[in-house]
C-alpha cells in the first residue's frame, strides 16, 4: 500500500474509534440526558487541546463471545489537555461500549495516564460512567481495579485527582473515586453505591430506589461522600474548569494567583453589624467570609453536607487559600462528627497541596448526647485536631465571637501552631459560655439565696465581664491582637505576605496514626 493508502486506512480507523458503541448507544445514551465520553472532554479541555492515547486498544478476551465484539479504545477515552493552559491528564469512560465496563486494556488505558500524571507532576481527572467490572473477564477486571487503587492511593497528596460521576459507579468502581480528593455528581444521572437496590432488597429487605440509595443528594447531603452536586453535565464540567483556579498542579508548585481587582486595603463598614450583640443570635458566616476574600467569590466545598461548618476556596489578596469556618446559623455552630470529618478532610487536601488556611471561629464546644457519643464524636473530632495539629501550611485565625472549651483549642488556636490568630472586640474565649459556668462554679450560693434567677444573672454578668472577652486570652498570647473587624482583610493579606517564606515541618515518620 502507499502512503497516502495507508493513511486514509489510518482515517477510516480513527472515525471508526470515535463512534464509540456505534451511532445508535450514542443516541440512546443522549436520551438518558447524559453527553458521550468525547463530548465530555470537550467541555472539560481547552479547545483543540486533547491529546489521546491508545485510541486502537482492544480486549484479550475470548470468552462468552467477546472475540467477536471488539471496540477500539474498549470503552475509555484517555489522554491528555489543557485546563487554562495547564496540563492534565484526564480518562473518560464510555458508557456505550458495554456499558462503560472495565476489562484488563480499559484498566491498563488509565493506569498510564496516572503514571504519566505522577511522573510529570499534573492532576489527573477522571470521568466516570461506567456498569462496574466486565464481567466476562472475571478476576482479571478485578484485578485491573486493584491497580488503579493502588495508584490512586500512592498519587495521594502529590497529585490532585478528581472524580466527576456522570452515570452509574457501583460496586468496586465507587473506590477509585473514593480515594480521589474531589467528587462531582450530576442530578438526576449520576448513581454510586456498593450494592445496588436489588442487592439490598434481597439481603435486607429494604425498598429503595437508585436515587434514595446512591443519587447525587444522597451523597452531597447524607453520606458526604460528594463534595459537589449541580444540576447538568454541562454544570459539573464548568465547575471542574473553576476548581483549578484555586489548586496547584502538584505537592511543590504554589496554588495559582487570583485574577481578582479587589483592593488589598479595602475596609468593610458592613462588618461591624455582622454578629449580633445577644451572644446567642444566629447570623451567617458567608456574610463575614464574601466580605473579607477577593471579590466575594467563593467556591465552596460540600455545601448541603455538615452545613453547621463551611469551607472552601477563595483568593486572598491574589493568594489562593483554604477557607474553614464555623456556620453560627445551624446548630449554634457546634462541632459535631460529620462536621469534623468534612473539615478535617478539606485541612488536609490543603496542606498536602500548600494552600494557606483561614479558619473564621465561632463556636461553642462539641456537640453532646448520646447519638454523638455512640458515634464516635470522640475518635472522629480528633481527627479535626489531627489535621489542624499536623498542616504546615500558613495557618490564620479569627475569632469573631464564641471559642469556647476544647473547641476553641481544635479550630487553630495559637497552641497547636496557629502562625496567626487575632480576634475581634465580641470575641468571648473560655472554658464554656458564661450560664453554664455560673451554675457550675456558684451552684450552693445560688440555690441558698432568696432569688436564685437575680442572683444568676448577676454572676453571669460578672463572669462576662471577667472571662467572656478576648482580653484575658490576649494578655497571655494567646491571640496575638484584638482588631477591629474592618481591617479583617488588610491584616489578614499582610499577614499571608508575611508567611510566603514560612518554613516547618514534622517530625520524620514513615506516617502518622490518624484516628480513623
Amino acid at each position: 500500500m502507499t502512503m497516502r493508502e495507508q493513511l486514509e486506512l489510518l482515517e477510516r480507523r480513527v472515525a471508526e474509534s470515535e463512534q464509540g458503541g456505534g451511532e445508535r448507544r450514542l443516541e440512546a445514551q443522549h436520551a438518558k440526558g447524559k453527553l458521550s465520553a468525547r463530548e465530555r472532554l470537550d467541555l472539560l479541555l481547552d479547545d483543540g487541546t486533547f491529546v489521546e492515547f491508545d485510541r486502537f486498544v482492544v480486549h484479550r478476551s475470548s470468552d462468552f463471545g467477546l472475540e467477536d465484539e471488539k471496540y477500539y479504545g474498549d470503552g475509555v477515552v484517555t489522554g491528555y489537555g489543557r485546563i487554562d493552559g495547564r496540563l492534565v491528564y484526564v480518562f473518560s469512560q464510555d458508557f456505550t461500549v458495554f456499558g462503560g465496563s472495565l476489562s484488563e486494556s480499559f484498566a491498563e488505558k488509565i493506569c498510564k495516564v496516572m503514571d504519566l500524571a505522577m511522573r510529570n507532576g499534573a492532576p489527573v481527572i477522571g470521568l466516570n460512567d461506567s456498569g462496574g467490572a466486565r464481567i466476562q473477564e472475571g478476576v482479571v477486571s478485578l484485578g485491573g481495579y486493584a491497580n488503579i487503587f493502588l495508584r490512586n492511593t500512592l498519587a495521594s497528596g502529590v497529585i490532585p485527582q478528581i472524580s466527576a460521576i456522570l452515570g452509574p459507579c457501583a460496586g468496586g468502581a465507587v473506590y477509585s473515586p473514593a480515594i480521589t480528593d474531589f467528587i462531582y455528581m450530576a442530578r438526576g444521572t449520576s448513581y454510586m453505591f456498593v450494592t445496588g437496590p436489588n442487592v439490598v432488597k434481597t439481603v435486607t429487605h429494604e425498598e429503595v430506589t437508585m436515587e434514595q440509595l446512591g443519587g447525587a443528594d444522597t451523597h452531597a447531603s447524607t453520606s458526604g461522600v460528594a463534595h459537589f452536586v449541580y444540576e447538568s453535565e454541562v454544570a459539573t464540567i464548568s465547575a471542574i474548569r473553576e476548581l483549578f483556579r484555586y489548586i496547584p498542579q502538584n505537592n511543590v508548585d504554589d496554588p495559582p494567583r487570583g485574577r481578582g481587582t479587589d483592593p488589598r486595603d479595602r475596609r468593610d463598614e458592613a462588618l461591624l453589624d455582622v454578629v449580633p450583640d445577644n451572644a446567642n443570635k444566629p447570623y451567617d458566616m458567608h456574610d463575614v467570609i464574601r466580605r473579607v476574600i477577593d471579590d466575594g467569590e467563593f467556591y465552596e466545598v460540600q455545601r448541603e453536607y455538615a452545613q453547621n461548618i463551611i469551607c472552601g476556596f477563595a483568593h486572598l489578596g491574589g493568594y489562593s487559600v483554604g477557607v474553614v469556618a464555623n456556620q453560627p446559623a445551624v446548630l449554634a455552630g457546634v462541632l459535631d462528627i460529620s462536621a469534623s470529618l468534612k473539615a478535617a478532610r478539606f485541612i488536609r487536601f490543603c496542606d498536602a497541596f500548600n494552600i494557606p488556611i483561614v479558619t473564621f471561629e465561632d463556636v461553642p464546644g462539641f456537640l453532646p448526647g448520646t447519638a454523638q457519643e455512640y458515634g464516635g464524636i470522640i475518635k472522629h473530632g480528633a481527627k479535626l485536631l489531627y489535621a489542624y495539629c499536623e498542616a504546615t501550611v500558613p495557618k490564620l485565625t479569627v475569632i469573631t465571637r464564641k471559642a469556647y472549651g476544647g473547641a476553641y483549642d481544635v479550630m487553630s488556636s495559637k497552641h497547636i501552631r496557629g502562625d496567626y490568630n487575632v480576634a475581634w472586640p465580641t470575641a468571648e474565649i473560655a472554658v464554656m459560655g458564661p450560664k453554664g459556668a455560673v451554675e457550675i462554679l456558684f451552684r450552693k450560693e445560688i440555690n441558698e439565696s432568696g432569688d436564685p434567677t437575680a442572683a444568676t444573672d448577676a454572676k453571669v454578668a460578672e463572669y462576662t465581664a471577667k472571662f467572656a472577652n478576648p482580653y484575658v486570652a490576649a494578655s497571655r498570647g494567646y491571640v496575638d491582637d484584638i482588631i477591629d473587624p474592618r481591617d479583617t482583610r488588610p491584616r489578614l493579606i499582610d499577614a499571608l505576605e508575611t508567611l510566603r517564606t514560612k518554613r516547618d515541618r514534622n517530625p520524620p515518620k514513615k506516617h502518622g496514626n490518624l484516628p480513623l
